[in-house]
C-alpha cells in the first residue's frame, strides 16, 4: 500500500520548524499527570499542525497524540503521534528533543518517521521497503553489548520503577562498553537503528514513545520486545527493549 511516505515526511519537517522557532518555552509550561511529566503550548502546537496535514494526506486514518488527543484503540488505521519527545529537553533548551509519528494498522506500526530538527535528521521506514536516515538507507550495527553502547530511559513518570531501573542499569554499565541517556525515547531507538548503538531500553514506555521506533528499528534489522520477549503493545505501556541480535541475548542474561 502505499502511504505518501514523502508527503508524509514533509509535513514532519514542517512540523519541525514549530520546534526551531519557538520562543519562551519555560513561560508556557502545565504538569501533566506524573512527577516530572510536562507539557508546553508548542507540544500542543505541533500536534494540532500534525493532526491537520496528516490527515489531509491520509484521511481515512484516525489520528491518537500524546497530548490527549484521541482514544488508543484497535482501529484498522491510525496515527500514533508523540509532538515533541523529550519536552523538558525542549524546555531547557538541550538540543535533544523529535517528533514522532506512526502508521498502525490493527495492533502494528507499518511506517514511522522520526525528526530530529535540531541535527536535521529524519529516519523513515515502512513496512518491507526498509529503514533511511535523510534518504540513505541504515542497519544496525553487528556488535555485541560489551563491545558496544548501552542507552536507557529512567521513567522518570514512573517513580515506583526507580529502583528496578538503576539496579539494572549498574548491570548494564559494567557490562557494556559505557551508558548514554539522551532524555528521547525516539530519538534513543534510532540511534540503535542507524549502529551507533547496540541497545535502548526503558521500563513502562508509552507506545507514542516507541510505535514509530519500532518499524524503524526492525525495518533496519534489529529486534523491538519486551523484556518478556512479546510484541510491544500499543494500548499501555510496556517495559521495553531494543537492540539488535546480539546485544539483545546478552542484555537478557543481565536481567
Amino acid at each position: 500500500m502505499d502511504f505518501k511516505m514523502q508527503e508524509l515526511i514533509e509535513a514532519v519537517r514542517k512540523a519541525g520548524e514549530i520546534i526551531l522557532n519557538a520562543t519562551g518555552r519555560e513561560d508556557c509550561v502545565t504538569a501533566k499527570d506524573g512527577k516530572k511529566n510536562f507539557v508546553t503550548e508548542y507540544d500542543i502546537a505541533v500536534q494540532n499542525f500534525l493532526r491537520e496535514q496528516l490527515s489531509n494526506i491520509i484521511p481515512e486514518a484516525e489520528f491518537v497524540g500524546e497530548e490527549g488527543d484521541g482514544i488508543m484503540s484497535s482501529t484498522a488505521l491510525r496515527f500514533v503521534v508523540d509532538p515533541i519527545d523529550g519536552t523538558t529537553n525542549f524546555m531547557q533548551d538541550y538540543h535533544c528533543s523529535c517528533i514522532s509519528v506512526a502508521l498502525c494498522e490493527g495492533d502494528q506500526p507499518v511506517l514511522g518517521i522520526i525528526y530530529n530538527p535540531y541535527l536535521n535528521e529524519i529516519f523513515s521506514a515502512q513496512k518491507d521497503k526498509g529503514a533511511y536516515l535523510n534518504g540513505k538507507k541504515i542497519s544496525v550495527s553487528n556488535r555485541t553489548l560489551s563491545d558496544g553502547l548501552a542507552l536507557f530511559g529512567t521513567s522518570p513518570y514512573h517513580p515506583e520503577n526507580t529502583d528496578k531501573t538503576f539496579v539494572l542499569l549498574r548491570k548494564v554499565f559494567d557490562y557494556s562498553r559505557d551508558i548514554r541517556r539522551s532524555g528521547s525515547a525516539a530519538y534513543d531507538i534510532c540511534m540503535v537503528a542507524c549502529g551507533r548503538c547496540e541497545i535502548f531500553f526503558e521500563k513502562e514506555l508509552q507506545p507514542w514513545d516507541y510505535a514509530a521506533g519500532t518499524v524503524i528499528l526492525r525495518e533496519a534489522g534489529g529486534i523491538a520486545e519486551t523484556y518478556d520477549g512479546q510484541t510491544p503493545c500499543l494500548s499501555h505501556g510496556s517495559d521495553v527493549v531494543f537492540s539488535n541480535k546480539k546485544a539483545i541475548n546478552e542484555f537478557k542474561t543481565l536481567l
